[in-house]
């Protein structure tokens, strides 16, 4: 199961229905007592908050977020120094655009 099906499960039964069949629980089931929809809510919330942050990592370069290392310093310096541009080192590096140019701002290559 992942979190799709997972979100589609709870949102199911914070709607008061079964999953599975479709059929709507009857009235005195548990999925039908307010704090039960309350809490199902807050969940379905919480996954989609979950799904969302996990859509926008996926979208992120292959290296956003990793340590940078000395020799990729080197590389970033070289590059910016022959001209290239910040988005095109960002492509390179597979980082994003924030992250080179802070990187260029502490490396003392451009000011903030």
């Amino acid at each position: 199961m992942n979190e799709i099906q997972a979100l589609q499960i709870v949102r199911a039964l914070a709607d008061g229905v079964d999953p599975e069949s479709g059929e709507v629980y009857p009235q005195g089931s548990p999925y039908q007592k307010p704090d039960t929809v309350r809490a199902l809510f807050i969940a379905t919330r919480a996954l989609e908050r979950a799904s969302e942050s996990e859509q926008r990592r996926q979208r992120l370069p292959a290296n956003a977020g990793k340590p940078w290392s000395n020799e990729e310093d080197g590389r970033l310096a070289a590059g910016f120094d022959s001209g290239r541009s910040e988005i095109e080192l960002a492509r390179e590096h597979q980082r994003t655009f924030s992250s080179i140019h802070a990187r260029l701002v502490k490396m003392g290559k451009i000011r903030e």
